[in-house]
């Protein structure tokens, strides 16, 4: 990792900057300081003061006036600091022996703080024409937005390395699941719906609902793996938000589907839906089944399941419960890895479900969470309404 003293040394404008501060102000000491929470270090200097700072050289933080300006988030301007009735007492103008002085804040593009801007001089000279001020902004402006660059460049760089190879992969791997896979199990799907549309035995009618059930089961499959590739590979679940009037209804036919297919199952809802949610029906609809789904296939056959819908001021909520024993604790903490399986599962599943399920609520920018204990298991998901 490149540290901050290389990443200023990098700027080709800061001696440029540092001498355009000393002959515009008359101010000898200018440099460039990266401040944390306990250090400062000079990162570059234009010293024509003899004070003996060089880069990479460190004062302590708790003397400089850096670490006020980091605390305050706002720039100090100090004309005359003997007769100045904030700094006149204050002992760190006369341990560095100063009489002037300016430091500026440098903010980066995601607003973190990275130090100071700073130029000082024995004399006192005036420093409260405005223009002092706005030039000392703009130059902090300039070193925040290049340091930026050189992060960016650096984090660019490396990826660059595998950048191609994992692109060849990534499309390979899509290709062969979006065509190869899903195309064939498409020509399945409508040939078994069309067969059960003609007069058929009873007996054939029954083979025929079986093909058409496993290629359904296997398109599932392809698509949980063809999201999980998506997330490991490609960074994250694609979403396409769009205005849900009425989220109910989107979700509704899901909780029917599976109801039928676990016909001994009862499935209470409990909805307390008002207004409008932003997000993607599709990825919505696909969040119950995979939950409900889990809650149905992991629970014993005389087990209740909820399935909860509410909206609050900022978020819709959407939770799927179930009784039976608890969830061990090693588990829980697992739950949304990809792979996992439940004693209980049946036969067929990738053990993908929750992780994807986790991933679209991320990709949502909400929250899911799981609880586990004798009254029975919850997982929630929280996302934003808009």
């Amino acid at each position: 990792m490149v540290s901050p003293v290389d990443l200023v040394q990098r700027i080709t404008a800061v001696p440029t900057i540092l001498k355009v501060i000393t002959e515009t102000t008359g101010l000898r000491l200018s440099l460039i300081s990266h401040v944390t929470d306990s250090e400062w270090t000079c990162c570059a200097v234009n010293d024509q003061l003899d004070f003996g700072l060089e880069v990479g050289g460190q004062l302590e933080l708790a003397t400089t006036l850096c670490s006020e300006v980091r605390l305050a988030e706002k720039p100090i301007v100090i004309s005359y600091a003997s007769k100045d009735p904030v700094y006149a007492t204050h002992p760190t103008p006369k341990l560095y022996n100063f009489e002037s002085y300016i430091s500026v804040p440098i903010y980066l593009a995601n607003g973190t703080y990275f130090g100071n801007v700073c130029a000082l001089d024995a004399n006192p000279i005036d420093l409260t024409e405005p223009k002092t001020l706005a030039m000392f902004k703009l130059f902090a402006e300039l070193v925040g937005l290049q340091l930026d660059a050189e992060a960016r460049h650096d984090v660019t760089s490396t990826a660059l390395v595998d950048a191609n190879a994992i692109a060849e992969v990534r499309e390979q791997f899509v290709a062969v699941l979006g065509h190869d896979l899903r195309s064939p199990l498409s020509t399945i799907a409508l040939g078994a719906e069309l067969l059960h549309s003609g007069e058929l035995t009873d007996r054939a009618k029954k083979t025929v609902a079986r093909i058409a059930n496993s290629a359904e089961r296997a398109t599932h499959l392809v698509n949980d793996v063809l999201d999980l590739a998506r997330t490991r590979l490609g960074g994250g679940i694609p979403v396409a938000p769009e205005l849900v009037v009425d989220v109910e209804a989107v979700l509704r036919p899901i909780i029917g589907e599976l109801a039928s297919q676990h016909a001994t199952r009862a499935i209470e809802v409990v909805s307390r839906c008002e207004g409008p949610v932003r997000a993607d029906p599709l990825r919505l609809t696909q969040l119950l089944q995979n939950l409900l789904g889990n809650a149905l296939v992991h629970s014993p056959s005389n087990a209740f399941v909820r399935v909860t819908f509410a909206t609050t001021t900022s978020h819709f909520e959407l939770s799927v419960s179930n009784g039976g024993p608890p969830i061990p604790p090693a588990l829980v903490a697992r739950m949304f890895e990809p792979y996992q399986r439940g004693t209980s599962a049946k036969p067929g599943g990738l053990g993908l479900g929750l992780y994807i399920a986790a991933q679209i609520v991320r990709s949502h920018r909400g929250t899911i969470d799981i609880t586990s204990n004798n009254q029975g298991t919850t997982i929630t998901c929280l996302l934003p309404r808009s």
